[in-house]
């Protein structure tokens, strides 16, 4: 049982640090790419700090 839930919170902190990654990048592309506002660069970059 002990090792089944080391396996799930591995995969749940996996998942979450592949969606800060792609949901930071984008915020990012956002700021870059079409101009938005410097409040995405920071949102961005906190994400991708987390």
């Amino acid at each position: 049982m002990l090792r089944t839930m080391e396996i799930a919170w591995s995969l749940f902190f996996f998942l979450l640090a592949g969606l800060c990654e792609i949901g930071g990048g984008y915020l990012m592309w956002l700021r870059i790419r079409e101009g938005r506002g410097l409040a995405f660069a920071l949102l961005g970059a906190a994400i991708l700090v987390l």
